[in-house]
């Protein structure tokens, strides 16, 4: 079996960073560490840090006094940041610094006095974060049908922010949606969309030019790695989004002479490793990686952990 690695996947340096920040903080103040929310989407990662002293919760009640506390990659609402302050927690916030971009994006939008709407799915902790960073009502619109079900005026000043990891391809549609239903209307380009995420789709796109069966490695909740998986169905390849080898199904492959394997941001390359290994418990297997996008991109960290 022919199997093709995409490039890139895996790992984006906003979730490098955020990893990063939990183990440095647990070098520096010494276990246990609370994080709010999974760090990122990936259950790998989250036992990983566990085993090192790493606390996960969902609520900042749920932090003893003092404790040292972790923002996720997916930003937070206002309100918690101002819980936080309000209990006097060290706070080290490992938001993806293009996540905060977009709460600036809204923030600024909103201050020159136009409605502001949000492209993004309900219930994912970046929408609720970026929504609860903007000081003024914002409106959530996850497709072409609800931006025509919106009903101000057509003349009515809007701007439009998107959530980082959405498909490419679905948030210029809901754009042009946008565009065609206001005629006062201002938004960042198409490309501030995540270079992460633009870069593992266009990657997906030519891997489906040659391959009969997709796997994308990544959480079920993970929201990059459920459009890496879209964008394969729709190109017309079977496509398949597992945690890890375990969840391979020998059924998927028996007809294929090809498989195309990628990974969502969240996603580490031990996992890749494991679901090829899979697969050879199944048959010979030859890898190759495809030529692809570099990504060279760092972010910094918090000032607290950058000289430790």
């Amino acid at each position: 079996m022919e199997v093709y690695l995409a490039q890139p996947r895996g790992f984006c340096a906003g979730v490098v960073r955020a990893i990063e920040i939990v183990e440095r903080a647990l070098e520096k103040y010494g276990p246990p560490v609370y994080v709010r929310h999974e760090i990122v989407h990936n259950k790998y990662v989250v036992e990983s840090l566990k085993t090192k002293g790493a606390i996960f919760v969902e609520e900042l009640s749920e932090v003893p006094p003092k404790a040292v506390t972790v923002f996720s990659a997916h930003g937070v609402a206002r309100s918690v940041e101002d819980e936080a302050a309000a209990r006097d927690l060290p706070v080290l916030d490992a938001t993806c610094p293009l996540v905060t971009k977009v709460h600036n994006q809204g923030k600024r939008y909103v201050s020159r006095g136009r409605i502001l709407i949000l492209i993004g799915h309900a219930g994912h902790p970046e929408v609720e974060g970026t929504m609860g960073q903007v000081p003024a009502p914002v409106l959530l619109v996850q497709s072409v049908e609800e931006v025509k079900a919106l009903t101000l005026p057509a003349d009515t000043p809007v701007a439009y922010i998107t959530q980082t990891t959405l498909s490419v391809d679905d948030t210029r549609d809901i754009i042009a949606a946008l565009q065609a239903r206001f005629t006062d209307i201002q938004g960042p380009d198409i490309r501030d969309i995540c270079y992460a995420t633009q870069n593992r789709q266009s990657a997906v796109r030519d891997l489906s030019k040659l391959v009969d069966v997709i796997l994308v490695v990544g959480a079920a909740n993970s929201s990059n790695s459920n459009r890496l998986r879209e964008i394969g169905t729709e190109a017309g390849v079977a496509s398949y989004l597992i945690a890890d080898g375990s969840e391979l199904n020998p059924e998927w492959l028996k007809d294929a002479r090809t498989v195309g394997v990628t990974a969502g941001a969240s996603a580490p390359e031990v996992l890749v490793d494991d679901v090829i290994e899979a697969m050879r418990r199944i048959g010979p297997v030859q890898v190759s990686v495809l030529p692809g996008r570099e990504e060279n991109i760092e972010f910094r960290l918090p000032a607290q952990l950058a000289a430790s």
